[in-house]
């Protein structure tokens, strides 16, 4: 016996919203698995000293030029990456604050601004305040222990933006130079999954949102 139409709506508009639901659970999982966990392993004395100089140059973020195409260019970056980003940050302010300062610390940290982009998407999604269950914060998922290794301990200021970018951009170029330049290699290694495949290919996948060719 066939459904009355409107039963049939109701019963395929319940199906969508389970569909839905479950597919929901399923990335939120997938973003749980993929967040940061970093391992903590000893580092060589001359290794930490470097890295916790890195941390503690407490410069601001404000971009300098050495011509003004750099900083022409650097300007239509920003106008590109704030409208691809309206999304995630509305308020004008506080997308060319969190932009100028990826953009800062990327390349303080001699990364691809848009690689450290597409890591921040897979590992918080944007949000200054993610929590993952092993317990990484901010935009990076920069682990706790960190803050001990090569700071003060006070992980709290994991939750500071630039604090944030700092670490993160620090740890990935130190991961990088461990694995000599593979990125491959260095995601795994900042993600705690070292040779695995779904969060390289998550990462590099989401680079492609950021990639700019000025």
């Amino acid at each position: 016996m066939s459904l009355p139409l409107s039963d049939s709506l109701v019963s395929r508009r319940i199906g969508l919203q389970r569909l839905s639901l479950v597919c929901g659970l399923l990335c939120f999982s997938q973003q749980r698995a993929w967040a940061g966990a970093q391992v903590e392993e000893p580092l060589v004395d001359s290794v930490r000293t470097a890295l916790s100089s890195a941390i503690t140059n407490s410069a601001p973020p404000i971009p300098e030029f050495q011509d003004t195409e750099s900083r022409l260019k650097y300007l239509r970056w920003l106008g590109a990456m704030s409208e691809r980003l309206k999304k995630k940050k509305p308020e004008w302010d506080v997308r060319r604050e969190f932009l100028q300062t990826v953009w800062y610390e990327s390349k303080r940290a001699g990364l691809d601004v848009a690689l450290v982009l597409g890591l921040i998407q897979v590992e918080s999604n944007f949000r200054k305040f993610a929590v993952s269950s092993v317990g990484a914060r901010g935009y990076m998922q920069v682990m706790p222990f960190w803050t001990r290794v090569l700071g003060d301990g006070d992980a709290g200021k994991l939750f500071h933006m630039q604090t944030n970018l700092r670490f993160g951009c620090v740890i990935l170029r130190h991961y990088l130079e461990r694995e000599r330049g593979d990125v491959f290699m260095a995601l795994g290694r900042y993600n705690g999954s070292r040779g695995k495949a779904p969060y390289p290919n998550a990462v590099l996948g989401a680079r492609r949102n950021w990639e700019w060719a000025g």
